[in-house]
C-alpha cells in the first residue's frame, strides 16, 4: 500500500516529525513525503493511506494571518528562528479544503508547545475532521508532538513520531485486510 505523508511547517518542526513518521511508516508502505505545496491530486489518488500534519497556531490549524505572523516572527533581529523552505504557497487548511472526498485511510499529527492541550490546543483535531468530512476514515487518533518555548522539538519526540508512524501504518494494514474480508 502507498501512503503520502503531507505536511506544513514554518521553523522546520513539523516537517522533522513528518520525517520520522515517514520512516516509521516505511515498514508496512510505499511511502511519499512532501510538503503541502507539492501535494498533488495525482499523488492523492495514488496513495491508501494520507497522514496529514501541521504546527498549532492559536489553538488550532495555521491560517494565513498565523503564517504571516510567524514568517514576521523570524524576521526579527536575534529571533533565532527561520522559516522553512517549504512555508510558501497553500497551507494544509486550503489544501483539506480543495481535498477530493473519497474513501480512504487517513491519520493526523501536529506539533505544538509542551503543556496542557486545553491550553495550547491541538490543530491534528482539526485536521482529523476535516479529513473525516471528506469520507477518509481515521486508522489511529491524532497525535501531538511537543516543542520546547525555544521552538525546539522536546527530547524523545523524533523517535516517539518514528513508532507513532510505525503504529499508524499497522493500523492501516490491518482495517484494509478487514475491509477485504467482508
Amino acid at each position: 500500500m502507498r501512503a503520502l505523508v503531507v505536511y506544513e511547517s514554518m521553523y522546520g518542526n513539523t516537517r522533522a516529525i513528518a520525517v520520522d513518521i515517514a520512516a516509521g511508516l516505511s515498514a508496512t508502505h510505499q511511502v511519499t513525503l512532501v510538503p503541502v505545496n507539492r501535494a498533488t491530486p495525482e499523488l492523492v489518488a495514488a496513495s491508501g493511506l494520507i497522514v496529514a500534519g501541521s504546527p498549532t497556531h492559536m489553538h488550532g490549524m495555521p491560517t494565513g494571518a498565523t503564517r504571516r505572523m510567524a514568517a514576521e516572527a523570524a524576521g526579527r533581529p536575534g529571533s533565532g528562528l527561520a522559516v522553512d523552505p517549504d512555508a510558501d504557497g497553500p497551507g494544509l487548511r486550503s489544501w483539506l479544503a480543495g481535498l477530493s472526498a473519497r474513501d480512504g485511510l487517513a491519520a493526523s499529527f501536529d506539533t505544538r508547545f509542551s503543556g496542557l492541550a486545553v491550553l495550547t490546543g491541538r490543530a491534528s483535531q482539526g485536521i482529523a475532521r476535516l479529513l473525516a468530512g471528506h469520507g477518509y476514515r481515521l486508522v489511529i487518533a491524532p497525535e501531538s508532538f511537543l516543542v520546547s518555548k525555544q521552538n525546539t522539538l522536546l527530547a524523545g519526540e523524533t523517535g516517539r513520531a518514528r513508532s507513532w508512524g510505525a503504529l499508524a501504518g499497522e493500523a492501516a494494514r490491518a482495517a484494509l485486510a478487514a475491509s477485504e474480508r467482508s
